[in-house]
């Protein structure tokens, strides 16, 4: 559940389908020198190193170590996942059974990273080259994991869809893709996969009101992007 969660996170916090922290270096006023802002919320600014930090933070999760050299694309991806993450940050009262969670789900989490290295070697090395230890590595993900509680809260009691949405998705996309792929297989019958549909739909349509709510924060809390420099 956390990987695709995950992932969507990165491209729009949560669509295409995870916690601005203070990462070091984040100015809440003016740029500092030779760190031009990229974006900004309010008044608080998010820098050219923060993107390439955060940049760099992603890969580590992906075992991608060293990091492969950033994009424009993959560099305005990481501009938008700090600017929208900051702005549902900035949404969070969590109490303290939800704090204890993240947690538990973070050092669950910080378990797994560790398989995605061939080495507790290779993964110490990795760490040492993200300039973070482990840590600050488990809290950034425990905030993440705030954040994506919020975002469950909020919005999934409405994305549930109904029963003719889910027939429907099983007729015009599930039993066509299934044939495709096995052109001499007999589909499962809906009640086979209805649990698996439900929980595609639901997720689609968090989406959806995911990128509607931040288009509603959005004016209130000014922000804007920057060009890089």
């Amino acid at each position: 559940m956390h990987a695709p969660r995950r992932a969507a996170v990165k491209a729009c916090v949560y669509s295409t389908l995870l916690s601005v922290v203070m990462i070091g270096g984040r100015s809440q006023t003016s740029a500092q020198t030779l760190d031009s802002v990229t974006a900004s919320i309010g008044n608080f600014a998010i820098t050219s190193s923060d993107v390439e930090k955060d940049y760099r933070f992603e890969c580590f999760l992906d075992g991608q170590w060293p990091p492969p050299a950033p994009t424009p694309a993959t560099l305005a991806s990481a501009r938008e996942h700090l600017t929208y993450q900051e702005l549902l940050t900035r949404q969070e009262n969590p109490g303290l059974a939800d704090k204890a969670d993240s947690q538990e789900a973070a050092a669950a989490r910080m378990a797994d990273l560790h398989k995605e290295y061939p080495s507790a070697e290779a993964f110490q090395r990795a760490l040492a080259g993200l300039g973070m230890t482990e840590a600050e590595v488990t809290a950034r993900i425990a905030q993440e994991e705030l954040m994506l509680r919020l975002i469950d809260q909020r919005l999934r009691p409405a994305a549930s869809p109904s029963d003719d949405q889910v027939a429907e998705y099983y007729r015009s996309t599930f039993v066509p893709e299934f044939q495709r792929r096995n052109s001499n297989g007999t589909p499962p019958q809906l009640s086979e996969v209805e649990g698996q549909i439900r929980e595609v739909l639901t997720e689609k349509r968090v989406n959806e009101l995911l990128n509607q709510w931040i288009e509603e924060l959005k004016p209130t809390t000014r922000v804007r992007f920057h060009d890089f420099k």
